[in-house]
């Protein structure tokens, strides 16, 4: 009968974690029994992604059956593991699950250059974030590193990616360049967010206030239609 109950009780458990999820906030922590039970059925790498970033970082913020969440853990704003791997080529065969970020603010011409460099380096103009999705924290260190350098002129798509070719085998050998220890700049203290402008005629802050856009309907432009 107590078998019985605890294997209902464990049913439960991961029933509640597939469909609700844990959520601590930013600053607490999922617990060691709840970790232990979302991750049980997942493959080998993202299980051993788990238990190193744990080791590093502690505990995750939030959980769900398919993915751990951390907030503001090192020079991250927030790091996502994910259950799901996703395959990637570049610079060679393996599969994508740890995604890392942090604000940045990209500028917008740069878009295009950011993906043809690596199409696991992330921008997002709206909330002014710019995130890399790998297999290992030091790759992500070294493809944001590399994307920075990019966005800032300092190298060219192509020398970005033989670059990261490079460092990602020297990597593979035991060799750490200074690129996948650590973010080699600054990152802004500041909003990098880009809410844009409403489209004309869409503006909701009345004429000869300080964002209004003009349009049609605007009592600025009768007579000028």
């Amino acid at each position: 009968m107590k078998q019985v109950l605890n294997a209902a009780v464990a049913f439960l458990l991961l029933l509640v974690t597939t469909h609700l999820g844990y959520s601590q906030g930013n600053s607490a922590k999922v617990s060691n029994g709840q970790v232990k039970q979302i991750i049980s059925n997942w493959s080998a790498t993202p299980k051993k992604v788990a238990d190193e970033t744990i080791k590093k970082y502690g505990n995750p913020n939030e959980a769900t059956a398919n993915m751990l969440v951390w907030y503001n853990n090192g020079p991250w704003k927030k790091t996502i593991l994910f259950k799901e791997e996703v395959p990637h080529h570049f610079p060679k065969v393996h599969t994508d699950l740890l995604q890392q970020f942090i604000d940045y603010k990209t500028p917008v011409d740069k878009f295009d250059d950011l993906a043809q460099y690596d199409g696991s380096v992330i921008v997002e103009r709206t909330k002014g974030e710019i995130s890399a999705r790998c297999d290992k924290e030091e790759m992500n260190f070294l493809a944001l590193n590399l994307a920075n350098d990019i966005a800032t002129g300092k190298k060219t798509v192509e020398e970005a990616r033989a670059y990261y070719a490079k460092a990602a085998m020297a990597f593979m050998k035991g060799e750490k360049d200074p690129y996948t220890t650590g973010l080699k700049f600054t990152v802004a203290n500041v909003s990098t967010a880009d809410p844009d402008m409403p489209a004309p005629g869409m503006s909701m802050v009345p004429h000869g206030q300080e964002g209004h856009v003009c349009g049609p309907d605007c009592p600025a432009m009768k007579g000028k239609m």
